[in-house]
Order: C-alpha cells, then structure tokens, then sequence
C-alpha cells in the first residue's frame, strides 16, 4: 500500500534545473530515511542524495554534491530533490526511496520505491 510517487521530471538543457518531488503515501514515514537514486539505461542504479528523518545527517554522491539540494517535508511525508547545473550524463530516471533507518548507499538496503521520474538533460 506504501507508495512513493515521483514528479518533476522532464527535458532540460546543460546547466538547467528541476525541481523533484516524492510524496509518500499509505504509512507514516517518521523516522525514515529518505534517499534519491537514479538510474541510466544499462547502468547500476546510484545513490543520489539521503536525508534522515530530522534533516539532522545528509549525505550526497559526490558527484553531485555542491549541486543537487534534498530535503523534506514531514507534514507531508515529502521529500525533494532540487538539481541543478545539470549534466547531460546526468541523464537517467531518478527514483524516491525509504527505509526505516539510518541513511544507506546501497539500493537494496531501501524498503519502498517510487516509479521513478525521468530527467533528460540535453547537451
């Protein structure tokens, strides 16, 4: 019943931003973590971004660290991930996750899933 929708996918240029949004349903998500991954055809799905419940520990890829913002939303059992100065290799479906835990790297260490929303990035 737990459901992770994504929005605010779509096609930018180099350098563009989006704005992500996972809204959770079906349970109360305190004291979860929340993570973003992202996966790009015929690649293993990465970590992104996590956030713990309190905002108190974020963690980032470095990749994208200095770019990408996570946050949340409690009272809405949101969380978002704001992207900018985009890369076209950054180009892949980007996926909301939750676990009830500490923030983790590893993908199948996260319970719930979104389908994912797609971010293209042209160059």
């Amino acid at each position: 019943q737990v459901q992770l929708p994504e929005s605010g996918g779509g096609l930018v240029q180099t350098g563009g931003s989006l704005r992500l949004a996972c809204a959770g349903s079906g349970g109360t998500f305190r004291d979860y973590t929340m993570g973003w991954f992202r996966q790009a055809p015929g690649k293993e799905r990465e970590v992104v971004a996590g956030i713990t419940w309190e905002g108190g520990r974020i963690s980032y890829a470095a990749s994208v660290k200095g770019r990408f913002t996570i946050s949340r939303d409690n009272a809405e059992n949101a969380v978002y991930l704001q992207l900018d100065s985009l890369k076209p290799e950054e180009t892949a479906v980007y996926y909301c996750a939750a676990r009830s835990g500490p923030i983790q790297t590893v993908s199948m260490e996260y319970k719930y899933w979104g389908q994912g929303t797609q971010v293209t990035v042209s160059s």
